[in-house]
C-alpha cells in the first residue's frame, strides 16, 4: 500500500501570512514547501523543534561556535544516576512487601469468613500451608 499525502488546513492572521510568503521566497520554495519542512522536522524529531533565525542555529548562548543539539542535553552526575537505581530497587523492594501483606490480610478475610463464628487465635493463624513475616 502507497505512502497516501494528507491535506492541513489552518488559519493564520494576515502578518504571519506575509512573514511566511517572505521566508519562502527567500528559501526559493513554495509556501506549502515550507510547512512540509516544519511537519517532517517536527515528525523527525517527536515533536521537539524549536524554530530559530537561520544565523543563530550554530551559536549558544555564550556565542561559543560550537553545534547546538535541539532538544538540549544535560550531563547527569553518576552519583545522582546510582541514587535513583537505588531509590527504584528500594520502590520495588516496597511494592513487593506491600503484595505481600495483602496476600497475608486477603489471607486473614478469608479465614474469617470461612469460620464466621469461631474465635480465632493468633498463634493457630501460623499453622497455615504458607508463612507470612511482617517487618
Amino acid at each position: 500500500m502507497g505512502n497516501k499525502n494528507k491535506t492541513i488546513s489552518f488559519r493564520v492572521n494576515e502578518d504571519a501570512f506575509t512573514a511566511l510568503q517572505e521566508i519562502a521566497e527567500e528559501r526559493d520554495i513554495s509556501l506549502s514547501a515550507v510547512f512540509r519542512d516544519y511537519v517532517d522536522q517536527l515528525v523527525e524529531h517527536d515533536g521537539q523543534v524549536e524554530v530559530v533565525p537561520e544565523g543563530d542555529r550554530k551559536k549558544r548562548a555564550d556565542d561559543t561556535d560550537e553545534d547546538i543539539s535541539f532538544p538540549p542535553t544535560v550531563e547527569v552526575p553518576k552519583r545522582f544516576i546510582r541514587e535513583h537505581e537505588r531509590l527504584e530497587l528500594e520502590a520495588e523492594h516496597l511494592r513487593e512487601q506491600l503484595d505481600e501483606y495483602k496476600r497475608y490480610v486477603n489471607d486473614l478475610q478469608d479465614r474469617l469468613e470461612d469460620e464466621e463464628d469461631e474465635v480465632l487465635l493468633l498463634d493457630e493463624l501460623d499453622d497455615g500451608e504458607e508463612s507470612y513475616q511482617l517487618r
